[in-house]
């Protein structure tokens, strides 16, 4: 958990960065770790996708955004089903 905790406040998980993109569109649920894998398969203008830059090491950052991702996982699905949860960014 500290270590997690280190990583947000560093600003580069991808999860942290996506919760900040409120974009329209973009996605909510595991959007951190969607990012990363995004970003690792060679996929171009993450920020016209998910609203956010991606870490400059996507695959040392895949970890700790997956699990930060499971542990947001009720609330970005209360999101992205439109239940009164004001949550915002990535999918």
């Amino acid at each position: 958990m500290l270590a997690l905790l280190v990583l947000g406040q560093l600003g580069g998980c991808a999860t942290v960065r996506t919760l900040d993109a409120n974009k329209p569109g973009a996605p909510v649920v595991y959007a951190g770790t969607r990012l990363d894998l995004y970003v690792m398969n060679g996929g171009c203008c993450p920020e016209d996708h998910f609203g956010a830059l991606a870490p400059a090491y996507p695959g040392l950052d895949l970890p700790g955004s997956a699990l930060l991702d499971t542990l947001l996982l009720p609330l970005s699905l209360l999101t992205a089903a439109g239940i009164g949860f004001n949550a915002t960014g990535g999918l």
